[in-house]
């Protein structure tokens, strides 16, 4: 759009005016981040983007209007597959995560956070995945915004003719937490333990630092706690002498199991409505990619209003579990395996689930032959086909060893959603294939209008 080359471009020309080629403003931005984090050194940023993710007023309430109705949809895929063994099996969870997800959380909505993985350019939203049990970044990307919005060259740049705004806040979140609370039946302020593994030698992540600054700020009392720190006696979680009414959660079920059996506290708690934990265990079900193929599935969906579907259909990519079978694709009926592989161009092969140890093929980035590999991969291990929509492209300024460099990334949208609406957003940028950097980036998104 050429209102945001347009600022883009006047963003860059203050970049090259002396009081900015001196970096020392810049290298005040990465101190500030990296004193504000905390957490252990090796999460806190080393290369800070020093421009803002631009998006129009338009594009913000195309990602406003979408995210909310992604999410209502979402939930209601949710509980249909919850009724439903066939579904569940379709997703490929674990028995254990079966189990835990049919069990009733003691709140109605079934996540209070989530984070989208999501393309956008001009008008166009393309969503490429979810984060529900773990949404990490809202906190992060909100001090961004706030440390951008701060400094010397944004409010220069304001003094033209543009305008700029932060999406939401995370102090949404601590609200978000609350009522979940008071769903469960909590009346009095709880105790708040932000539960998440520990690297070793270190007291907490950088998120959960943050994390815990939020929820402080809201006036709850809360501390990070590791799963074997955690006490259950007497119907009552704990660490220690802090007794625990919510478990905000950053970690999911099989990270657990791989320590710890289903005897471990917290797991004990939940089962008995003791302790309100968010995210519930349902939110499991959108942490498997195979989700999707229930959401794009029109028989599952075909009782959705029709706006809902349309929404689908334009939005959310076309989704299924790679196997030796037969599918619909439209009104057509495909064989799966042979579609894969002659629409290489279009399609992307994607572990079931996160795992440092699977790769992610994108087809154009690939000839035939590896193509044909990597479908013989994902014939043997759980993997899904995907529509496959490529990244926009930008140039973002980054500090890196004390100089100033303009770096060609591939821009990724992750709204973060909480209570259902849109409450801020960040973009993770990440070099295209072949560039220079693999090192993936987070820069503030800001709204930019017209004065």
């Amino acid at each position: 759009m050429a209102q945001l080359r347009e600022a883009i471009a006047r963003y860059h020309k203050l970049l090259e005016t002396p009081r900015y080629r001196d970096v020392q403003w810049a290298e005040a931005l990465r101190d500030q981040i990296r004193a504000r984090c905390g957490g252990p050194e090796s999460e806190r940023p080393l290369a800070p983007v020093l421009r803002p993710h631009f998006i129009s007023k338009r594009q913000f309430a195309t990602l406003s209007r979408t995210t909310a109705q992604l999410a209502a949809i979402l939930d209601q895929i949710e509980a249909v597959a919850l009724r439903s063994p066939s579904l569940l099996n379709r997703i490929r969870l674990l028995p254990v995560e079966k189990m835990l997800a049919a069990m009733p959380s003691g709140y109605s909505r079934f996540g209070v956070s989530a984070r989208l993985d999501a393309a956008l350019e001009n008008g166009s939203l393309r969503l490429q995945g979810m984060e529900a049990c773990n949404p990490a970044g809202l906190a992060y990307s909100d001090l961004l915004s706030n440390l951008f919005l701060d400094l010397p060259i944004v409010r220069e740049f304001k003094k033209g003719r543009f305008k700029l705004s932060k999406l939401g806040g995370a102090k949404h979140l601590a609200r978000a937490v609350l009522e979940a609370w008071r769903d469960f039946g909590g009346r009095s302020k709880p105790k708040i333990a932000i539960v998440e593994f520990r690297q070793q030698f270190e007291s907490c992540s950088a998120e959960g630092h943050l994390l815990s600054e939020l929820f402080s700020a809201a006036g709850l009392a809360a501390q990070i706690v590791a799963p074997d720190e955690l006490e259950y006696s007497r119907g009552r979680l704990h660490a220690g002498e802090f007794e625990i009414d919510v478990v905000f959660r950053r970690l999911l079920v099989r990270e657990l199991l791989v320590h710890f059996d289903l005897s471990h506290p917290l797991l004990l708690a939940y089962r008995e409505g003791a302790v309100c934990v968010v995210n519930n265990f349902r939110s499991e079900l959108t942490q498997r990619r195979a989700f999707f193929e229930l959401v794009t599935d029109e028989a599952i969906t075909s009782k959705l209003p029709s706006a809902d579907r349309k929404l689908i259909r334009e939005f959310v990519p076309w989704t299924r579990v790679v196997a030796q079978t037969k599918t619909k694709r439209g009104d057509r009926v495909i064989d799966l395996p042979e579609f894969i592989l002659h629409s290489r161009d279009r399609l992307a092969l994607l572990p079931n689930e996160d795992c440092d140890e699977q790769r992610v093929f994108v087809g154009r980035e690939m000839d035939d032959r590896a193509w044909d590999r990597a479908l013989r991969v994902a014939l043997r291990t759980p993997y899904v086909v995907q529509e496959h929509f490529p990244l926009a492209h930008e140039p973002f300024p980054v500090l890196e060893y004390g100089d100033m460099r303009m770096r060609d990334a591939e821009v990724n949208v992750r709204p973060f959603v909480v209570n259902g609406r849109l409450q801020g957003a960040a973009a993770a940028l990440q070099s295209p294939p072949g560039g220079s950097t693999a090192i993936p980036l987070t820069a503030p998104i800001l709204v930019l209008e017209r004065k």
